[in-house]
Parts: C-alpha cells; structure tokens; sequence
C-alpha cells in the first residue's frame, strides 16, 4: 500500500525532519528534539520487526470515539500500523451514539447486569447507528486521511454467528433456582468466520467491524463490542488484543496502575476486589481470548494520544498488559 505523500508523514507523530532547517538560534533546541524522535524510532524497530506481518485486533470505544483530535489521531495510527507491515482489525463500539439517538425516539435504554436490553425496535435502531453511522464515520475518517479501511458489520458474509445470551438472576432464596433474564435480541459469539477478513488482508484493506452478530434463523444479534474483539482475536491468532477505555487500566486496592498481570492472576483479583464494576467483562475477555491462542492482551487509557502506538512500540507502554 502506498500512502508515502510529505503531507501524510508531516501528520505522523513521529514526523518532524524539516524542523531541523530551523533559524540558527534555535538549531540547537531543534537538533534536541528531532534526536528525541529518532530516538524514539530507534526504540520502536524491535517491535516493528516482531510484529511485521501479525494481526492486532483493536476495540475501539470510549472517549476515542468522541474527541475530535482522538478519533484523527487513531486513524492515523491504524494507517502507521498497516503501513509498516502490521495488519490491524478495529471492533467498535457505539452506546453512547445509540443512546443520543434512542432519546430522540422517546425510547428509554433498559440494563441488566450492564447489558442492553434489546427488544425489536432497539435492534433496528443497533443496527441503525452502528452500522449505518459509527461505521462508516470510522472507515470515512480512516480514508480521508489515507488509508485503506472496509465496513463490516457481523452479518455480512456470516462474518460473526451468534446466539441468544442466557442470564439468570440471582434468587434470593437459595432453595430455588436463579430467574431466567430476557434480554431480547442480545447474543454471544458462537463462530467467527475469518475468510472475508482474509481477503482484505490481502488487499491491504483494514476492516472496522460493526459489533452486530446473525442467529440461525438470519436475526441480528446485539453482541458486546468486547467480546467479539475477544473471538475474532482468538479466531486471527492475533499477537495482540488492545481494549481501549476511558481509565487508565487494571489498578491495585492503592489505586496504583498495574502495568503486568497474568492470565492466572484474573480470578483472584477479581475474588479479592481489587478488579470490580465494569473492569471485570473486560479482563475476562482478555483471558479468554489468552485462553484461545492470543499472545498478549491490554488494556489501554484511550484519551491519551496515540495510546495503541505507546503500548505496542515503547518498552513501558501506557496501560495494563495480561499475559499469558
């Protein structure tokens, strides 16, 4: 894929060359900051190397997806990230969106356990928002500024088979058995379908996949945007699976980010507390996806600039890595 226009690198966050055709007063100043940068690519060669040619699946989601400058600011590192040789995977989310668009209809979101309650008419509007507009606005953007990204959604090519998810409640006397919930039209992912994945892979294509799943009988599913980051990255052998989100990862009971923790250590923190509220799906289907052959799995603030390209090319990285 050739992308290799000045106007292009001069938006990178690693550009910057002309600058040292600076004013003699302040070359020295310049000369400081481009060796900064080069530095900086020095730093990122070895993981450029390892993960030449290996698929990242990214969630994407959160304050990202909102602030102007965020959502440039990740179109640009996808375009980075496949122009160096890595092939990367966006699943998006869109509650927020859909939400704004269910207040406009009079329609009042439901949750149980966090999850949607998806009856007909909220599946319509689902597919609606995250497929007709979060979508495309992704792939739009991803275009404009020089790539080469495809829309998906779950349904097309049977890319994400789904059933109905099953909940219980919790029964307040323990003789009898947890209350079956009825979430309507909210699936889990019984099958990822790679083959059309493959096909743009192989045309230098970045899919953006909308989070909506196909049952059995050809209904829409509405499917966490996690958990089907999680399957495909299973599914892809993907190197890396990269959530991103509006804290800045799994923290201890003094607040103090973790930088590392195992795919064993999960259970426990989540037993002891230390993991609660709405971190707890998103570790879990880190270590799912851990489970199933994905290498490395994290967990990164999205309001940062460039989040994904600090995890994957520093040595410290931003976020909460879970490994294996």
């Amino acid at each position: 894929m050739v992308l290799g226009t000045s106007s292009f690198i001069d938006r990178l966050p690693f550009a910057g060359i002309s600058e040292l055709f600076a004013t003699p007063s302040n070359l020295e100043q310049k000369m400081h900051e481009s060796l900064a940068k080069a530095k900086v690519l020095i730093e990122s060669l070895p993981y450029i190397r390892e993960f030449n040619q290996k698929t990242v699946v990214i969630k994407y989601g959160g304050h990202a997806m909102v602030d102007e400058e965020l959502k440039k600011n990740f179109a640009l590192d996808m375009i980075l990230m496949k122009y160096i040789g890595i092939n990367p995977v966006i699943v998006h989310g869109g509650g927020p969106q859909i939400n704004k668009f269910l207040d406009k209809m009079q329609i009042t979101p439901n949750y149980v356990q966090g999850m949607r309650v998806t009856d007909g008419e909220t599946m319509d509007v689902v597919e609606m928002v995250l497929v007709g507009k979060v979508n495309k606005e992704i792939v739009g953007l991803i275009n404009h500024c020089g790539g080469k990204a495809v829309g998906l959604s779950g349904r097309d090519g049977d890319l994400i088979q789904a059933k109905k998810m099953t909940m219980h409640a919790k029964a307040d006397d323990p003789d009898r058995p947890p209350e079956l919930i009825d979430l309507g039209r909210v699936g889990e992912v019984t099958h990822v379908n790679p083959e059309i994945l493959d096909t743009l892979d192989k045309q230098d294509f970045i899919p953006v996949i909308a989070p909506v799943g196909v049952g059995e009988d050809g209904q829409a599913f509405n499917i966490n945007a996690d958990l089907v980051a999680g399957a495909i990255a299973a599914q892809l052998n993907a190197v890396k699976l990269i959530l991103l989100t509006d804290v800045e990862g799994v923290k201890n009971k003094q607040g103090e980010l973790l930088s590392t923790i195992s795919q064993s250590q999960v259970d426990e923190l989540i037993d002891s507390e230390v993991i609660s509220g709405g971190m707890i799906p998103k570790v879990r289907c880190c270590k799912t996806a851990l489970e199933h052959g994905v290498t490395k799995a994290h967990i990164v603030d999205g309001r940062q600039e460039h989040a994904i390209l600090l995890e994957i090319f520093t040595h410290q990285g931003i976020g909460t890595e879970i490994t294996r």
